[in-house]
Formats: structure tokens, sequence, C-alpha cells
């Protein structure tokens, strides 16, 4: 299974923001235990880098993104997905939409994300960590 990891879950885990830590941590570690593929969109890891400034020294920052590269894949951004994104009127949010081309690109079961609302418009389903946990332990008991 495929999914495309929002950069709020991200820094749920890496800032251990309750409440949310704790199904954030849990989807983290599914993706570093291959039970699942997880995915981050190229620009999540700049938007990271940018948004911790004021919460972890920058060699640490390096660390940590460095540390979820060893078993997240990064999906590219490139033209066409900057063009379709820039041209889809349906999103608010430029950036949620880069997040789905990313999705889209890499075919993505699910969008996991606490921002259901931004991705509304999504073609691939988007949970937060709880609703995606649910659906795992659904799928796995049917196998």
């Amino acid at each position: 299974m495929k999914v495309l990891i929002d950069t709020n879950i991200i820094m749920d885990e890496i800032l251990v923001r309750e409440p949310f830590y704790n199904y954030s941590h849990i989807v983290i570690q599914m993706c570093a235990d291959e039970k699942i593929q997880g995915f981050l969109a190229a620009h999540t890891i700049t938007n990271l880098f940018y948004m911790l400034r004021k919460e972890i020294p920058v060699k640490k920052r390096r660390e940590i993104l460095l540390g979820l590269l060893e078993f997240l894949f990064v999906e590219s951004i490139d033209a066409k997905k900057l063009i379709r994104a820039l041209s889809n009127e349906k999103f608010k949010d430029f950036e949620d939409c880069l997040q789905v081309e990313c999705a889209t690109g890499v075919k993505a079961d699910y969008i996991i994300t606490r921002d259901k609302n931004d991705f509304a418009e999504s073609e691939i389903p988007c949970v937060t960590p709880a609703e995606f946990l649910n659906l795992f332990d659904e799928l796995e008991e049917k196998i």
C-alpha cells in the first residue's frame, strides 16, 4: 500500500505535537517497518526545513530530515505537476494541490493528513492518521 504523508503529519512526529503525535508516530513507524510505502512530496522537505528553523538548530534539522529519507520515498515536482497545480482552480491552497499531484504521481492509495478539508477536491482519498490505522486494520483482517 502506498501513502503520501502530508507535511503536518511529519511536523507532529518531529515536534511530538499532542494530541496528534501518537497516531502520526504509528503511521511513520509503519513506513519505517516497511508495512506500507510512505512517500513525501519533494517540497515537503524544503517546507519542513524552513518551518522547523525556530525550534530546531540547522545541524539537527538536517539529521532529522536525512533520517526520514532513509525510509520515506520522495516524489519529485516537475513542470507538468506545477502547471497542473497552478491550473487547478478547485484547490484554494496551491501547496495542497501539489501534494495531490505528487500522490497521483506515485499512485498513492491514500493521502494522510490532518487537514482533510483542504483536500476535498482530491481524487485520492484523504484520511487522518487515526482513520488510516482503522482502514489498515480492516484491510489486514480481510487478508
